[in-house]
């Protein structure tokens, strides 16, 4: 690992993450999260602000990277739920079948390798009556908008760890047998091309 991705990547995404309009789209799906929940690519703790220590009692946090995670000491610090890291990746989640009751994916889907794979795990460790939550920009519904997605992506992966643009958040949801329950989504501010949301819930 090099020194961008160890000292410099960490820090932007610690900033492009924490910038207001992405805070308040962490607003619309976080407090929701109840009981014991996990938490795909925890990373710098942007969401830990957010969960509502009354309904949460535990959050298992999964993300590979020890310099991103680094930057989540002072918000765990002060936040009142306990909080334990896996430091392994989405794909392979080393937690019993039925094991949370509530999963929270916010700005992840985009970087992980296999974003199928993934959903299905958080399908195994989901118990039955529990849902996951997600937030992730992902494919503009203009044509002109993906296309610029398309084209930006091959260089946009390689300076922003991975993240793909425009990905289709509804049908990797759906190719992961899931149930979307509740979605929306629309244009927050930010660039076209990284700023189409889609949130919701699904079980």
């Amino acid at each position: 690992m090099g020194f961008y991705n160890r000292f410099i990547l960490p820090r932007c995404l610690d900033m492009a993450c924490g910038v207001k309009p992405i805070n308040k789209q962490r607003e619309k799906v976080v407090p929701h999260a109840t009981g014991v929940v996990l938490e795909i690519g925890i990373g710098s703790g942007q969401n830990l602000p957010h969960y509502n220590s009354e309904n949460v009692s535990k959050i298992i946090g999964v993300d590979p990277d020890d310099h991103i995670w680094k930057r989540s000491a002072k918000r765990r610090e002060v936040s009142p739920i306990e909080i334990e890291r896996i430091g392994l990746s989405g794909e392979e989640i080393p937690l019993d079948k039925n094991f949370a009751d509530t999963v929270v994916c916010t700005y992840t889907l985009c970087t992980i390798p296999d974003p199928v794979k993934a959903l299905y795990e958080m399908r195994r460790i989901l118990r039955p009556g529990g849902k996951i939550l997600f937030c992730e920009h992902g494919m503009a519904p203009d044509g002109k908008v993906a296309r610029w997605q398309s084209r930006i992506d091959p260089i946009w992966k390689r300076i922003a760890g991975g993240c793909h643009s425009g990905r289709n958040i509804p049908e990797l949801l759906k190719q992961a047998d899931l149930k979307i329950e509740k979605l929306d989504q629309m244009y927050i501010p930010g660039p076209k091309v990284l700023s189409y949301n889609y949130w919701g819930s699904a079980v």
